[in-house]
């Protein structure tokens, strides 16, 4: 006798489908012929690839700033957001940047002056529009990491595909999963 179907309806991907993608998003990134990927051994990243990775540095740290300003606006949500602004800051020194911080004890940051949404330069006053904010920006970083990579040197350009499937992953946990 078959189960019945959930009285939930959802639309979109399940999480699971999310979670099986990202390992094997990286694994198509990993495929490359290695002809002309890689530089000569003592060649240093090109000065745009530095730039690149400067530039993906400083959005990481922008999107950590989002991170602390939520949770500092929104305390209730600090549980469920530590584990992805945990990862927003690997994903920051990942790419080379320096901003190491992690939330105090009470799991509320201080959050720089910086750290507004933007429009109106304020959190959004409910819990729901501050992850749909979240996830905006999340969404907006990934989509563009995205494009990124297929102009990006190799190491660079699997760099780039993985913490863009992070953040599309982020998107979905923030508006329809449990952190």
């Amino acid at each position: 006798m078959p189960f019945p179907p959930s009285p939930r309806a959802r639309s979109g991907p399940r999480r699971r489908s999310l979670l099986a993608a990202g390992p094997a998003a990286l694994a198509l990134a990993g495929c490359t012929s290695g002809s002309g990927d890689a530089p000569e051994p003592g060649d240093g990243p090109s000065a745009a690839e530095r730039r690149a990775r400067a530039r993906a540095a400083r959005d990481s740290e922008g999107l950590l700033e989002r991170y602390d300003a939520v949770i500092a606006a929104r305390p209730a949500l600090a549980r469920r957001l530590a584990p992805l602004r945990a990862e927003v800051v690997r994903h920051a020194e990942a790419f080379g940047g320096g901003r190491k911080a992690a939330p105090s004890a009470t799991g509320s940051p201080s959050p720089s002056p910086t750290a507004t949404a933007p429009g109106n330069g304020a959190v959004p006053g409910s819990d729901r529009e501050a992850l749909a904010g979240l996830a905006a920006a999340e969404r907006e970083l990934a989509d563009r990491r995205a494009k990124e990579l297929l102009a990006a040197p190799g190491e660079l350009a699997r760099l780039l595909a993985s913490v863009a499937a992070a953040g599309a992953a982020h998107v979905f946990l923030l508006t329809e999963g449990d952190a």
